[in-house]
């Protein structure tokens, strides 16, 4: 950030009396600008013993293979902005959708919100997709997954699923094990 959003003046990079961490702050107007992480809200649309994943059709990661999932919208909240994005990535309707994984990415600044529930009826590519699919286990293509967050919420799962039981995973995933998803890509 070079210049204040409120007055047009420039702005420095350091810590406001009274906090810990450097903010962009503008002298002319008092404007302290907290940046704050982004929201990626999405779904796990399960049909029977398959999943739903979707082929990305733009960057990052074109043509690799995700869970419908995008950054949430203001005026929403994370479970309209999870089931926004499954129609408009998968023209999908998720049925009672719950909170499933939240993976906190720190070092990008992100925050991961993926719902599990029922796909209630068909499913089409939308804009942002190439393809959509339903995956059995055996078949889901994990070198080809776009993201990290995708790939540890799909382990949870199939590991979930054998038992029966789908408890709310909450983790994040560094740079380093960043770092070896996308090398091994």
């Amino acid at each position: 950030m070079n210049y204040c959003s409120q007055c047009g003046n420039p702005v420095r990079f350091a810590i406001p009396e009274g906090d810990d961490r450097p903010r962009f702050q503008c002298d002319a107007c008092g404007t302290i600008h907290y940046q704050n992480p982004r929201i990626v809200a999405g779904t796990l649309p399960v049909s029977g013993s398959r999943v739903l994943l979707c082929r990305r059709a733009i960057a990052p990661r074109k043509g690799f293979w995700t869970l419908p999932a995008g950054f949430m919208e203001n005026g929403e909240t994370v479970e309209q902005a999870a089931l926004r994005e499954t129609r408009e990535e998968a023209s999908a309707v998720v049925d009672a959708p719950s909170l499933y994984t939240l993976i906190s990415l720190p070092h990008i600044d992100q925050v991961y919100m993926i719902f599990r529930g029922e796909l209630d009826g068909g499913y089409a590519a939308g804009p942002e997709s190439l393809e959509v699919a339903l995956f059995e286990e055996s078949e889901i293509p994990w070198g080809e997954l776009a993201f990290p967050t995708i790939e540890r919420t799909l382990r949870h799962f199939f590991s979930d699923r054998v038992h029966g039981h789908f408890p709310l995973h909450s983790g994040q995933i560094g740079l380093e094990e960043r770092e070896r998803f996308f090398g091994s890509a």
